[in-house]
């Protein structure tokens, strides 16, 4: 199976809670005026990269680095290859690693659109927080966790699906602190 990547970062602290390597797919239908990642537009740009190397890959990176918390799905539009994705997703977790996957989708809109494409509920599954919304230029918000805009969630995803309704996920380690 083959998946099209913008590209990989192999540390991040801005892209989910913890240290998280990030995978950037390639393709977006939002084309959000002011977008961070304007070079992963194009549906036919980046590369094709077969599933099983970049797992093996995301998993010496593991091996390697005892501190990576996870593994997040930017973009691009992550749920455009939904499919791909919800099965390397499968296979991290067992690794240990946690997914955080970003969407300008709305959680609501995701749901929906599973009705039809069952991979997109399938990657929903395979997801703690889903940072969800188009980003908005005139909501920038440079303070806000893990996203560009205040308009944008951060959805606990398994919360969401158990109670019915959209659930925004809490960063409980800070509380410690608080």
């Amino acid at each position: 199976m083959e998946i099209r990547l913008a590209g990989i970062t192999e540390e991040s602290i801005v892209d989910g809670p913890g240290l998280r390597l990030v995978v950037f797919t390639q393709g977006c239908p939002h084309q959000c005026q002011g977008c961070h990642n304007p070079d992963t537009h194009d549906i036919n740009g980046g590369y094709t990269t077969e599933l099983e190397g970049l797992f093996r890959y995301i998993e010496r990176s593991a091996a390697r680095n005892k501190l990576l918390r996870g593994v997040t799905f930017s973009g691009g539009e992550p749920f455009l290859q939904a499919g791909p994705l919800s099965h390397l997703a499968k296979r991290l977790k067992v690794l240990g690693l946690d997914i955080v996957s970003y969407s300008g989708f709305t959680f609501e809109q995701l749901a929906a659109m599973a009705i039809k494409r069952k991979s997109v509920g399938q990657l929903l599954k395979q997801t703690e927080i889903l940072i969800d919304g188009l980003y908005s230029e005139t909501e920038r918000d440079l303070g806000l966790a893990f996203r560009g805009s205040r308009n944008q969630r951060l959805v606990d995803v398994a919360a969401t699906l158990t109670s019915g309704r959209v659930i925004l996920w809490e960063d409980v380690s800070q509380k410690i602190w608080a």
